[in-house]
């Protein structure tokens, strides 16, 4: 600002002249006030000075205890507490005719505290002193000791600080002295050799500022990666190495149809409800599904087939079309798999590994762990004669790849898979087994509609993509990881990937 340099001017000078004839400053506060000038003011000279040598500074703080205005209207009349029992006559009185003495909240702490100290007995007609006489007003007396700069007890400090009638002031401040290159005034020293300087031949009596050269250069401005992203493409590296196929993710309007029936999920299901579903209002519906596989998963959620009994109930057509975002990849999962049940009606079936990893949204509650939107990992297998086992030694193989070999599985219900299974991994910076996905086994009553022979099984499992980022980077909070309060500074500065790199 245009007045900043003259008052760091004034400052400097102030101080350098007191130097002159003193050995020190031993606060930076104090000498401000005799020297009326604003303490910032000071602390900027101070540090300027430091950095040139002038002077040698330490920085001090100071604590200083200061009355809040409650405790300074307790300062200057006395407690409620003393104030209610002077009131009391001896007598007594009753409780509404004390009240009105006082202002509501006043009479509140005076009662708490009189009767804290047993001087008051507030009995069911009359409120009476339980003792003659209060010698001192001690909150008063303290309030006021504080107010002139002098000790009290490490108790009395803690009793008026709980009761909110004294606050903690911290003020930092330095202590200085004269430095190496202390002078009177401050020299102008040059920062540049200029022509003029050489032609006029005045470079000979100026003094030059020393070049840094440890000073770091400008950082050079430059895209780059988001977390998400750099662990995004080491898992899809690992995906690849397994021989997985990326799945087409584009559809984030996904149907009812794909994201639900298909999966033998019953429209009754909790997770169809708007408190759970973002459904769109423009398209509301869909008008492209292939109507005889409708029709067979209409068959089957009503009355099953395929040696199930269904859900038992009348499935409807318009909750089918409703358009929504998707709630999980396991949509992309369901037209894939249909897709290659009706390549088996043209040519023999070839087992097929499929993954793929993108957005899906749920309608939750925005807290340090659930976002309304996040990112979902969906691995599958589908191939003749597959079991549990072998959906255990893939997870091992995945999971092994991601640096987590120590693994545990917990029996889960979903609504398409059976068995199902909560995979839970040692995690050693917590120390723990921490829940990092789900898996299972599609069901039949999802798979044979499709048009997938009877001896072709499914296994699959998920999980998102935020929970191993939030790990890897040291991230406890969502927010801080994806959306509009993400800090630009964590995005230029994280580390590389390192998911499958770390040796044991």
């Amino acid at each position: 600002m245009a007045d900043s340099d003259p008052k760091r001017a004034k400052a400097e000078e102030a101080v350098l002249g007191y130097l002159e004839n003193d050995d020190d400053i031993p606060d930076s506060h104090l000498f401000a006030a005799q020297a009326k000038l604003n303490h910032d003011d000071i602390a900027n000279a101070i540090k300027s000075l430091t950095g040139h040598r002038y002077v040698d500074s330490q920085e001090i703080t100071k604590e200083t205890w200061l009355l809040t205005e409650e405790g300074k209207t307790y300062a200057v009349h006395g407690s409620p507490e003393v104030r209610l029992f002077l009131s009391i006559p001896q007598e007594g009185i009753t409780k509404d005719e004390l009240q009105k003495k006082f202002d509501a909240s006043i009479f509140k702490i005076a009662c708490a505290q009189a009767a804290k100290n047993k001087w008051v007995d507030f009995g069911k007609q009359l409120v009476t002193r339980k003792i003659q006489h209060v010698d001192n007003d001690k909150v008063q007396t303290l309030l006021l000791r504080i107010q002139d700069a002098k000790d009290i007890s490490q108790d009395d400090i803690k009793a008026l600080t709980k009761r909110k009638l004294i606050s903690l002031q911290v003020k930092k401040g330095f202590s200085v002295r004269r430095g190496p290159n202390y002078a009177p005034q401050r020299k102008k020293v040059a920062t540049d050799l200029t022509r003029d300087m050489l032609q006029s031949g005045d470079w000979k009596d100026l003094e030059y500022k020393d070049f840094n050269l440890n000073a770091k250069g400008a950082s050079t401005e430059r895209g780059c990666l988001h977390p998400l992203l750099k662990v995004r493409k080491q898992l899809k590296d690992i995906f690849l190495q397994m021989g997985f196929g990326e799945m087409s993710t584009n559809n984030y309007v996904e149907s009812s149809f794909w994201n639900f029936d298909a999966l033998f999920q019953p429209q009754q299901h909790p997770a169809r409800d708007s408190h759970d579903t973002f459904f769109l209002k423009v398209p509301s519906t869909t008008k492209e599904l292939p109507e005889d596989y409708v029709e067979r998963v209409k068959r089957i959620h009503e009355s099953g087939g395929h040696q199930s009994r269904g859900y038992g109930y009348d499935w409807k057509r318009e909750e089918a079309d409703k358009n929504l975002l998707r709630t999980h990849t396991t949509a992309v999962s369901s037209r894939m798999l249909y897709k290659l049940a009706q390549d088996c009606a043209q040519k023999p079936f070839a087992p097929k590994k499929y993954f793929s990893i993108d957005r899906v949204f749920r309608n939750e509650a925005v807290d340090r762990t659930h976002l309304a939107e996040f990112h979902q990992i969906e691995g599958l297998i589908c191939d003749r004669g597959l079991t549990l086992g072998d959906l255990i030694g893939v997870l091992q193989d995945f999971f092994s790849r991601l640096g987590m070999s120590d693994l545990k599985f917990k029996p889960a219900y979903n609504p398409y898979t059976e068995p199902s299974m909560e995979i839970f991994g040692y995690h050693k910076g917590f120390g723990k087994y921490v829940e990092i996905g789900n898996s299972g086994m599609f069901r039949p009553e999802m798979l044979l509609p499709m048009g997938l022979p009877e001896d072709v099984s499914v296994i699959a499992w998920g999980l998102s993509l935020e929970r191993p980022t939030m790990i890897l980077y040291g991230i406890d909070n969502i927010r801080d990881l994806f959306g509009h309060k993400v800090d630009l500074g964590l995005i230029k500065k994280n580390p590389i990937c390192r998911i499958g790199l770390e040796s044991d």
